[in-house]
């Protein structure tokens, strides 16, 4: 089976977002098997974005897929087409969703493919409901489901 994982700073508190992950999470597992990693949320600017990049790269070890706002602007069929190509390669795909500080160069650098879910800013936390719906969308493209209509 394949498999995706989250790998973001800080945690939920939110329950309405915790319950549309879970409901994402269900969905997509009839695809793939998804797995939440969330590090500790540091205080700060300049030192959390260090520490926060450190922890994020500790973690990475399969095709690297980063939101970040210099990232490029991809279509729902571009996200769908890009993950089927890094499944032909690697068993794992991670998505990375850094602190509100964002991440430093060395993240981008170990990042496979960069994006970013338009020019707006989301709140940290409901960006990754919204990566949840679109990491499922992307599934439903590629199994010619009807979601995506």
């Amino acid at each position: 089976m394949k498999k995706a994982e989250i790998v973001c700073v800080g945690k939920i508190k939110e329950k309405f977002i915790s319950d549309g992950i879970s409901e994402y999470k269900k969905r997509i597992g009839k695809y793939a098997e998804l797995s939440i990693t969330e590090l500790v949320d540091q205080p700060g600017e300049d030192v959390a974005v260090h520490i926060e990049s450190k922890e994020i790269l500790s973690k990475l070890d399969s095709y690297v897929i980063l939101l970040d706002l210099k990232g490029k602007e991809i279509s729902s069929e571009e996200l769908s087409s890009s993950m089927e190509k890094a499944y032909l390669s690697y068993p794992k795909i991670q998505f990375v969703i850094g602190g509100s500080n964002g991440v430093d160069d060395s993240v981008r650098a170990k990042a496979n493919l960069i994006i970013r879910f338009g020019k707006v800013t989301y709140p940290h936390m409901l960006m990754r409901l919204i990566l949840c719906e679109q990491i499922y969308r992307a599934f439903s493209i590629a199994a010619g489901s009807p979601y995506h209509k």
